[in-house]
């Protein structure tokens, strides 16, 4: 399906007062003070509407209702009674999958076969990025900004070549934008704040909240201290437990054990049971880190190896005598490997994440979409989605569209094109299913997908396509008219381990051309709000599907509910009303989240901390005739420059069976 001509921005929200729930309506403040009054019935269709361009929506976004539908069809086996209608189009690259793998596949493959090589992207949401989203807020005419997803190029001095090829012919410069924002630098600790820690009292019996603090000399991890805790609720044998956690001096827990057997050991117990069985702190201690490594994996503490927290830096190993991390180690592999690499602090976030990376993909992509060009221009570009899918362009993307099923036109040794057929996303009984063709296909989409797509694929290969389950996760943006309730309470963000939401945040402070980072507390800001869902007790891959589950079960009602109460809770010795300060609410659901990464407590070592080519991923993305398989599931890693790196393999695999068809239709994983 081709998207419509969108208006570019929503008119600004204004501030009001009192408003009652019938005002906040699938995550937009309705006010009579609109410069166009909307009533409630029609004011959730006005947000999603095709009057307002993708990024400036509101309410349920991610995998959004309309994105997903027809693959759950094509799951279920309901599409058998579609009429099929060729578009008699033919291109010589068709992109399955419109986020940042995909985008950089028809920028790699532009970039190799030539300008006037035609590339189509279908994608099923209804704006390109995949999961390096934009959300775009307008509150008493401040532009804000966030991302949905994808978060930031982290450790860029690791980035592979092809990565930084991306960046440098998109022109990504970086080192700009951190001079750019070095008057942005630490602003929210010139003002004091600080991270704390939310004690909820279903678990420790009071609703406390624990702002980081310490004297000097004292030892510390984040917001653990002697002086933090002191204030508290935690009973003094929990404090004591805490504070010996974070100790330089503390005794070695695996005395008996040499530095092998150590690693060993740790390898095998969770970063949990290390805590409370081993290290031998009290339950209410260990419930501090009960979401350890989250945000990283999906899943907390009860599924975290203790050696991946300790390459991570929790607390708790510092009498082990587990030596250093070297550097360089698994650089050969795609993307960050927490838990099993040296940490960076070494990160680049522009206000909106990587979308901007996305932004500017398509801005050299279809020069016609948008009349924005360069790094800065992005802070505020407005894209011309009409244009994205015109006849007559080389490089067309096709939003709003599933492929549902991808097959050689011949043998996969014969064959010369590649049929591939979409359906309208949001349809979960489509009647009519379009048919174009590709000289060649990249599978830039899930991988969990594929095998309901390629049949025809060898069973090994759909076996390890299936494996890596992805882990669900929401990303809230909600923007509020001001955040002198943070000011007051001194903190900019706020772990919360025990309750719906695990962490609250203020926006990273950072600026893009004319887009400005909020520094006055008295004006709008948005901040984060993340929830994973882990389901201890059950296996990592399980974990994930259950999450998938919960999260699909849970309306934006819900959401809304929880995330009302919750800021209330936190927030109100701040001063906060969520009734007066709240202004929109943005909910990134990401049922299939970040790329599934192997775990020690579940999968072989070798597959954990080596390069081995018999890791699932290696199998799961070998050619296929003329379909390659890129994404970041191809990597086993959910960073972007994984992505990047996997679309370049994926590309250069179809030029040279392109360049040399003498060569086997299926010769073999690749090298990287």
């Amino acid at each position: 399906m081709r998207c419509q001509n969108q208006r570019h921005r929503p008119a600004p929200l204004k501030s009001t007062y009192g408003i009652s729930r019938r005002d906040f309506i699938s995550g937009l403040l309705v006010s009579t003070t609109l410069t166009v009054s909307l009533a409630p019935e029609t004011a959730d269709a006005r947000v999603r509407s095709e009057d307002v361009s993708p990024p400036w929506r509101t309410g349920l976004r991610g995998s959004h209702p309309g994105a997903f539908e027809a693959a759950h069809a094509l799951r279920d086996g309901s599409l058998s009674n579609a009429r099929i209608e060729d578009t008699g189009e033919i291109y010589d690259l068709v992109v399955v999958g419109g986020g940042l793998s995909g985008l950089a596949s028809a920028h790699f493959f532009r970039k190799y076969a030539g300008p006037e090589s035609t590339v189509l992207i279908v994608e099923n949401h209804d704006d390109f990025g995949g999961h390096a989203k934009r959300n775009a807020f307008n509150i008493d005419g401040h532009e804000l900004v966030l991302n949905g997803g994808t978060l930031e190029i982290e450790s860029p001095q690791r980035y592979n070549q092809w990565a930084e090829m991306v960046l440098a012919d998109i022109g990504v410069d970086l080192t700009a934008y951190r001079r750019e924002n070095i008057p942005m630098k630490d602003l929210y600790e010139k003002m004091g704040l600080k991270s704390a820690l939310f004690f909820n009292h279903e678990v420790w019996n009071h609703d406390s909240l624990m702002r980081a603090d310490k004297v000097p000399g004292e030892e510390c991890w984040r917001y653990l201290s002697p002086s933090s805790l002191s204030t508290s609720p935690l009973s003094d044998k929990v404090r004591q437990g805490l504070i010996r956690l974070v100790s330089q001096k503390q005794p070695d827990y695996l005395a008996s054990h040499g530095l092998a057997e150590k690693k060993s050991i740790l390898s095998k117990i969770s970063y949990l049971d290390y805590l409370i069985k081993i290290a031998k702190i009290d339950p209410d201690a260990a419930r501090v880190f009960q979401k350890a490594g989250s945000g990283v994996f999906c899943v907390g503490a009860d599924a975290l190896p203790a050696l991946f927290a300790w390459v991570m830096g929790y607390p708790g190993f510092s009498g082990l005598g587990l030596g250093n991390i070297p550097e360089g180690l698994l650089s050969d592999l795609q993307g960050g490997q927490h838990g099993r690499q040296k940490e960076s602090e070494k990160t680049v976030h522009f206000p909106d994440g990587n979308a901007t990376l996305a932004r500017l993909l398509v801005a050299h992509l279809v020069p016609d979409a948008t009349s924005a060009q360069t790094q800065d221009d992005m802070g505020v570009a407005e894209f011309r989605y009409e244009n994205l899918d015109k006849a007559g362009q080389k490089i067309r993307i096709r939003l709003n569209t599933l492929a549902v099923s991808v097959t050689h036109d011949g043998t996969p040794e014969a064959a010369g094109t590649v049929s591939v057929l979409c359906a309208q996303a949001g349809d979960a009984t489509p009647q009519k299913i379009h048919h174009v063709r590709g000289r060649q296909v990249v599978m830039a989409c899930w991988n969990m997908i594929i095998p309901y797509l390629i049949p025809e694929l060898p069973t090994p290969q759909k076996e390890a396509l299936a494996y890596g389950t992805k882990g669900p996760i929401v990303y809230v943006n909600v923007a509020l008219k001001n955040w002198q309730s943070f000011r007051k309470l001194g903190v900019s963000e706020i772990n919360c381990p025990g309750m719906f939401f695990e962490s609250i945040e203020l926006a990273e402070p950072v600026s893009l051309g004319r887009l400005h980072a909020p520094e006055n507390p008295d004006h709008p800001v948005v901040i984060r709000m993340i929830r994973t869902f882990g389901m201890p007790g059950l296996s990592k891959r399980d974990q994930h599907r259950a999450g998938r589950s919960a999260l699909l079960a849970t309306t934006f009602e819900q959401f809304e509910q929880e995330i009302r109460s919750q800021l209330q809770r936190v927030l109100e010795p701040g001063g906060f009303d969520e009734k007066r300060d709240i202004a929109a609410i943005t909910v990134n659901r990401w049922p299939h989240g970040y790329a599934y990464t192997y775990n020690s407590l579940y999968e072989p070592a070798d597959w954990v901390f080596t390069e081995t080519s018999s890791r699932p991923c290696v199998t799961a993305r070998q050619p296929f005739g003329r379909i390659a398989i890129a994404n970041s599931d191809a990597a086993a890693s959910p960073h972007t420059d994984a992505a990047f790196e996997q679309a370049h393999r994926a590309v250069i695999e179809l030029l040279e069976r392109q360049t040399f068809p003498m060569v086997s239709s299926m010769p073999g994983a690749s090298t990287l």
